[in-house]
């Protein structure tokens, strides 16, 4: 029987006390491996201490260029944020801004590298590098995650395609488009030499996952390394409430708490995997 890998993530981790709490839970009493942190998020002293007590946690950086605080203040990065040091929500505007605009790159670049050295100075292992809202799609993000991550020790990110699976969410033109243009991150990724996820899961039903669509999907699993993500939540508080009022928190938290992986599926990490693939290649050379 061949074994499949799944990786469970927990992302916004920072964000707020009850995020930060349903992360402990999940990782203590349930199926999750791994939490993406938000550095500048206004939890994450609080995420580090939490993530300091649990070594079995893998713990990546949770990139934050849109809707959510800086690191930089305002001052260096005039062209990024507010009056009050926070990416703004419009997606499309920011995506042509990093795209031709130099001065903002350039800017662009000084808050990514100021958000991997913050997670440098936790002192935690960087496990993976995402993005909130999956902005490391977009080219210029990308490029300069990848880029500066390395030098911080990054060696695996996260592409956010998610195959179409019976019993899973409807495909759409949209979901379909999202897939071909996931290869564009893969292919840079893979330049680098870095590991990425085959495959992800809770994209089509983001902040909606429950236990019956997990079994769902779980039971049609493809091959090789996949990535399933959540958003769990303790409680929602006026943040979770402002920024994700749809999103079904205490429900992510009961289906990492209360979800039975078949026994042909495999929990892991992104450092367990690179190990891996690092062992598989001294062999190959000996």
């Amino acid at each position: 029987m061949s074994v499949r890998r799944l990786i469970t993530t927990a992302d916004d981790f920072g964000l707020s006390l009850g995020v930060n709490e349903a992360v402990a839970r999940a990782a203590t009493e349930g199926i999750l491996t791994s939490a993406s942190l938000m550095v500048a998020g206004p939890f994450a002293a609080d995420a580090v201490a939490r993530a300091r007590r649990m070594p079995d946690l893998r713990v990546g950086l949770h990139l934050v260029v849109i809707e959510g605080a800086a690191i930089l203040p305002r001052a260096e990065i005039p062209d990024l944020v507010d009056d009050f040091g926070t990416f703004p929500s419009a997606q499309l505007r920011l995506g042509v801004n990093y795209f031709f605009r130099p001065q903002v790159r350039r800017q662009l670049a000084a808050e990514i590298r100021a958000q991997f050295a913050a997670f440098a100075a936790t002192g935690l292992v960087l496990d993976h590098a995402n993005a909130h809202k999956h902005m490391h799609l977009h080219p210029t993000v990308g490029r300069l995650m990848i880029e500066i991550g390395r030098e911080y020790g990054l060696r695996a990110i996260r592409v956010p395609a998610e195959p179409a699976l019976p019993g899973g969410p409807a495909q759409t033109l949209g979901s379909r488009a999202l897939r071909r243009w996931c290869a564009v991150l893969r292919r840079q990724a893979r330049r680098a030499g870095m590991l990425t996820n085959d495959h992800i899961l809770g994209l089509g039903w983001t902040g909606q996952m429950n236990v019956e669509r997990i079994r769902a999907v779980l039971a049609h699993l493809p091959e090789g390394l996949t990535e399933l993500y959540l958003h769990p939540a303790t409680h929602k508080d006026s943040t979770l409430h402002r920024l994700m009022p749809r999103y079904a928190h205490a429900a992510e938290l009961h289906t990492l708490l209360a979800t039975v992986l078949p026994p042909d599926i495999q929990l892991t990490s992104y450092s367990v995997e690179h190990a891996r693939a690092q062992a598989q290649d001294i062999r190959r050379v000996v």
